[in-house]
């Protein structure tokens, strides 16, 4: 039977941060949850729910209260991935001296976190601005910057397209840096250039082409292979097995934008069909409608999806 549960909020300020801009955050509850909310003087209240309902309800704000009394402001996105079933606690990366909590903005995103975190070594394939990178390197960061891990090691493939790296100026630092450039993009939106450049100093951060990960063998730290769909077979072979005792590592690509001469070598696919059985391994999918970029990038995806099979 359909019944009610009203929330009293005495602290205007708590209220406010819960409720959300325009009671955005409310709205998103509402239709995730079913029901009606209704709000007066200090009051949250849901009605037309049913058991279930309520309870999920009550779990949610008690999060949301919690929450905004630590100082924090919950966005929709943040409770679209709550409601979604997630833990609240896996669904936020907390970076020690970072500009702030990063949270999951899709239910998907959400996974992704407790994917990582659950599994040594996690695959997450996904189109452009889903935030595959973005995510694994703020929980990298977290792991280092909290002395769980005792490094981090962000690599790339050197993918040449259309200059050959012996005839781009500068010595070798200068010819790879525009390929990893949005790495420290990346890095410079989570923590202040100061912590990155402590990190550097001591040696717990490395940023190097995929090249230079043969004969190493990486223990104790976190390592994340990105753009993963334009490494070889071979060389996905050689990097899965440089993984050591106490390391973790993340492996993000867009099977999309295969850069190689030919897709039918992409070692992230073949990765993928050869290994999904494997036990201990992560595997996660996100989709067009986890992109979090310009609303426009969601739109071009969607066209060149639906191009591609229309041709197919």
């Amino acid at each position: 039977m359909d019944d009610s549960i009203t929330i009293v909020l005495d602290d205007r300020d708590i209220l406010s941060g819960v409720c959300g801009v325009n009671d955005k955050n409310l709205k998103v509850i509402e239709g995730s949850l079913g029901g009606r909310i209704a709000t007066r003087g200090n009051e949250i209240r849901l009605e037309g729910a049913d058991g279930d309902g309520l309870r999920r309800f009550k779990a949610v704000m008690d999060n949301l209260i919690a929450l905004v009394s630590s100082g924090e402001n919950p966005t929709p996105e943040y409770i679209k991935a709550l409601t979604g079933g997630t833990p609240a606690d896996e669904g936020i990366i907390q970076i020690p001296h970072g500009f702030g909590r990063v949270y999951p903005r899709s239910k998907n995103q959400a996974s992704y976190i407790h994917t990582m975190r659950t599994h040594d070594i996690a695959f997450c394939i996904g189109p452009a601005g889903t935030g595959k990178t973005y995510l694994a390197i703020a929980e990298a960061l977290r792991l280092v910057l909290a002395k769980k891990m005792r490094k981090m090691v962000l690599t790339r493939p050197v993918v040449e397209a259309g200059e050959s790296l012996g005839f781009l100026p500068g010595d070798l630092i200068q010819k790879i840096n525009p390929y990893l450039r949005p790495l420290y993009d990346a890095m410079e939106s989570l923590v202040p250039y100061d912590v990155i450049h402590r990190m550097e100093e001591t040696r717990s951060i490395e940023i190097a082409p995929l090249a230079y990960m043969r004969g190493r063998s990486l223990n104790e730290c976190v390592v994340i292979l990105d753009e993963a769909q334009n490494t070889t077979k071979e060389q996905m072979k050689m990097f899965l097995t440089r993984i050591g005792e106490g390391a973790r590592a993340v492996i993000t690509g867009d099977v999309t934008q295969v850069d190689l001469p030919r897709k039918q070598d992409c070692g992230l696919m073949h990765a993928v069909s050869v290994l999904s059985k494997v036990e201990g391994l992560g595997f996660m999918w996100l989709h067009t409608g986890d992109v979090v970029r310009n609303p426009l990038v969601k739109k071009i995806i969607q066209a060149y999806d639906e191009n591609d099979e229309a041709k197919n």
